[in-house]
């Protein structure tokens, strides 16, 4: 039997009540409507009239979490419903029938135990020429770990490292190198990797850094069975692993007469096909698109079917003109068919700053409009969006909704 809290007015409420009964579906409770409304045990829906008092992000949070459907009466509010990907409410005085109806129309998920978000690898990449790589993985980090996420950072560009440089940290620790020899010996494991780790106080918390080669003539000891063996160790370190890695891909090497010898740019390819997410990072002028076009078509051969999230840092109206966001989404999609773009503004003051003291953005200068892009690029990222949301509808898990339930919140807090 259906089991729904109804959060509506009396008298409404008691012959609404009333009605269900005799549908078979049974009333839980029936509470004033309120932004703060408790949810019971095994209830699988809630009655509440559309209106921006009632449906907040509070509300709406708690029932995703709860896994609570959302059933909402009078129509004056359509527009609000679209945006928080609920259904169309029913009319304010409808019968318990058309209530019974409208709750049967999609079956409710089946109950089960709560899953453990998954521990990922996040690698970040981007094309030859300086995109923001490794700063768009620092703040990365930074902003998983403000979402309650334990995150841990791993320089494995065999090319040009630089995150010890870029966090003040001495280029002569242990690092990813140790843990790729530790894993080798089959002797890698999450004390270890935290013993080889140096950790960086942020505003988020402790990240651990695991630092690159202080000599890009080291890349041998990065091969591509070390290096995995330590991307597999780290899932089991913390909740989200991110690999800064160099731009070549190791496809420049399959015409080697020694196949069976070290590959120049094996790390970089390692790590996008252990990944479970990739960030793609292009630079936003005709250079760095043209680039970066140029190597998607590989990266999506090499990665396949792992998801790519595509970044263009350093929008500014300089280099393309005064629509620059609308010049290379058209330029994206009418290339690669890319249409889901992330855009990180330019902020010279933010990059000067943080180059300056050594550490992230969001420590000297949290008020920068990077420092949110990054944010909200995290938020997108956390694993928990993609779960199913209010009602079990694909509607509920849109990108539109996750977005404004995002704002909504932020705009409590």
């Amino acid at each position: 039997m259906t089991s729904v809290i109804l959060a509506v007015p009396q008298p409404r409420a008691a012959g609404l009540a009333a009605e269900l009964d005799a549908e078979g579906i049974r009333v839980a409770a029936i509470v004033p409507p309120t932004a703060s409304i408790d949810l019971l045990p095994g209830v699988e829906a809630i009655v509440v009239p559309a209106a921006r008092t009632v449906l907040t992000a509070s509300l709406i949070a708690a029932c995703d979490r709860a896994g609570v459907r959302i059933l909402a009466l009078g129509g004056t509010e359509t527009r609000l419903l679209g945006r928080l990907g609920l259904a169309a409410a029913l009319p304010a005085e409808a019968a318990g029938w058309e209530v019974a109806a409208a709750l049967a129309a999609e079956s409710p998920l089946p109950v089960r135990a709560p899953s453990v978000a998954p521990r990922r690898v996040i690698a970040v990449w981007g094309p030859q020429g300086a995109p923001g790589r490794s700063t768009v993985a620092i703040q990365l980090a930074v902003e998983l770990a403000r979402t309650g996420r334990t995150a841990a950072l791993v320089d494995a560009d065999s090319t040009a490292p630089s995150l010890a440089l870029l966090l003040g940290l001495s280029d002569d620790s242990p690092g990813i190198a140790a843990a790729c020899r530790r894993a080798e010996l089959g002797g890698l494991d999450a004390a270890e990797l935290t013993r080889l780790a140096t950790t960086v106080s942020t505003s988020a918390g402790d990240i651990d850094v695991l630092p690159g080669l202080n000599r890009p003539s080291r890349w041998p000891e990065l091969s591509s069975v070390r290096l995995g063996a330590a991307l597999r160790a780290c899932r089991d370190w913390v909740d989200d692993t991110i690999v800064d890695v160099a731009a070549s891909f190791d496809a420049d090497d399959e015409v080697s007469s020694d196949l069976a010898g070290p590959r120049r740019h094996a790390a970089t390819s390692t790590t996008l096909q252990e990944a479970d997410a990739i960030v793609a990072v292009a630079s936003a002028d005709p250079v760095g698109i043209s680039r970066f076009l140029r190597d998607h078509a590989e990266l999506r051969r090499l990665a396949a079917p792992t998801p790519v999230t595509v970044v263009v840092n350093q929008v500014r109206p300089g280099p393309l003109g005064i629509d620059a966001r609308g010049q290379v989404r058209r330029t994206l999609e009418r290339f690669a068919g890319i249409t889901d773009v992330a855009f990180l503004p330019f902020d010279q003051r933010a990059a000067d700053a943080a180059l300056l003291h050594a550490r992230p953005m969001s420590d000297v200068t949290p008020r920068s409009s990077l420092v949110a892009a990054v944010r909200r690029l995290a938020t997108s990222l956390a694993p928990e969006r993609s779960a199913a949301a209010t009602a079990g509808s694909s509607r509920g898990s849109s990108p539109v909704a996750r977005r404004l339930r995002s704002a909504l919140a932020a705009r409590e807090e």
